[in-house]
């Protein structure tokens, strides 16, 4: 570690932390997958404590609902308004403060005596948990080219597991112990991390002098820049349409006939999807090997197959299409993350010093895809049934395919 610290610091201030022959040492990429992991998970401990948490404070089901609606709102304007500022500032500095502040909010969250303050406090833990948006760029700056993909990929196996697990963590502890519970234990969890990051992590030199304004407005000149982005930042779009359209209709589905089953079930389908994100680094270490623009073509195929699939359960019993539905949460799983992993890998390779940047293009384009399928699949679940959704996220997935496999795409840049 000593050797990596001593590196950046002799860097000149304009240049971009080096590679190392040797890599990251494991106990790094450990903290970097824990911390974007810990970090993107407290989007998602409220969800399902809210009947609780309403009766607890007195507040309503409307009122309350409002709290995830909150988090994330505060996560999609911290991708846009905060994270670019990881080209212009020191990494480590900004990862620092925002898990000061996260362990902060969190705390406020758990202590929270009315659904005013719980709110307050649940925008600025959707802001500061894009310390794991500042996080994945970190890593793809200190790893090695020949190995960025895997290591890349290793880091986003936490970030994933930290989505995947939150609930069903979150849904243990508040029942056990209390929903105040959860969130001071979350608080403890990223105070720990920014404690071992302010230890272990070294020093990245700014890579970009420009203002604020003007890092901000830069982000549309490398949209009109790199054809590379758009594909990605597009494919990754429309994969998250189906994605999203999937799990934000699967427990209303699941409650109705000829199921009857309840939220618990929902979300024990989180774990099924877990599986996916364990691929995440053998898709990084197919990346350093064959390509990403292989991975991206390979991960959508899976995707669309998997979503397809589910348009056979009514020729299944009832018993029949839950296995369904499970093997195809993990087969569209791994073929959503292993994409993303790819369009990493392609995005970073772009402009090494508008990482940041670059990856708050990603992810924009990815969350307007969950917004847009959450609102689409609700819509079609309710107007056509659980075939329209199918139907939608299989069409997202082939036409996230159409734009890897437009021609030029692997040579666009």
């Amino acid at each position: 570690m000593n050797s990596i610290q001593k590196t950046h610091t002799a860097a000149p201030a304009s240049a971009q932390p080096a590679a190392h022959a040797n890599g990251l040492s494991p106990a790094l990429i450990g903290l970097l997958a824990t911390g974007a992991g810990l970090a993107v998970a407290s989007l998602y401990y409220s969800q399902p404590m809210l009947g609780v948490l309403a009766d607890d404070i007195g507040a309503s089901e409307r009122a309350v609902g409002m709290v995830p609606m909150s988090t994330q709102l505060g996560y999609a304007l911290g991708i846009l308004l905060l994270a670019p500022l990881g080209d212009r500032y020191d990494r480590r500095r900004i990862i620092l403060i925002k898990a000061a502040i996260l362990t902060v909010a969190l705390l406020l969250a758990g202590a929270a005596s009315g659904v005013a303050t719980l709110l307050a406090a649940s925008l600025a833990i959707g802001l500061t948990a894009t310390m794991a948006q500042d996080i994945v760029p970190a890593a793809a700056t200190l790893a090695p080219e020949q190995h960025r993909g895997r290591i890349v990929g290793t880091v986003m196996t936490g970030l994933l597991l930290g989505i995947l697990l939150s609930r069903v963590v979150s849904g243990f502890v508040a029942e056990h112990f209390g929903w105040r519970a959860m969130f001071v234990g979350a608080s403890a969890s990223i105070a720990l991390v920014g404690l071992a990051a302010w230890r272990g992590l070294p020093r990245f030199h700014p890579t970009s002098r420009l203002s604020y304004g003007a890092l901000l407005g830069s982000l549309g000149t490398l949209v009109s820049k790199h054809g590379a982005l758009r594909r990605a930042a597009l494919a990754q779009g429309l994969l998250s349409v189906g994605f999203s359209a999937f799990w934000s209709t699967l427990a209303v589905m699941l409650h109705g006939a000829p199921f009857h089953l309840g939220s618990a079930a929902a979300g024990a389908f989180g774990l099924a999807g877990a599986a996916g994100a364990l691929a995440a680094p053998l898709a990084g270490r197919i990346s350093d090997k064959k390509g990403p623009e292989l991975v991206t073509r390979l991960g959508v195929t899976l995707a669309a197959l998997a979503f397809a699939s589910m348009a056979l359960a009514p020729w299944f019993s009832t018993q029949g299409q839950l296995v369904l539905l499970a093997l195809a949460a993990i087969g569209f799983d791994l073929g959503v993350q292993a994409t993303l992993v790819a369009h990493q890998t392609i995005v970073y390779s772009i402009e090494p010093g508008a990482r940041s940047r670059l990856n708050a293009v990603l992810f924009v384009g990815m969350f307007i895809g969950m917004a847009a399928g959450a609102a689409l699949g609700s819509l079609a679940l309710a107007q056509w049934g659980w075939i329209a959704v199918v139907a939608l996220a299989t069409l997202s997935a082939l036409l996230a395919l159409v734009v890897r496999m437009w021609p030029g795409a692997a040579k666009a840049h």
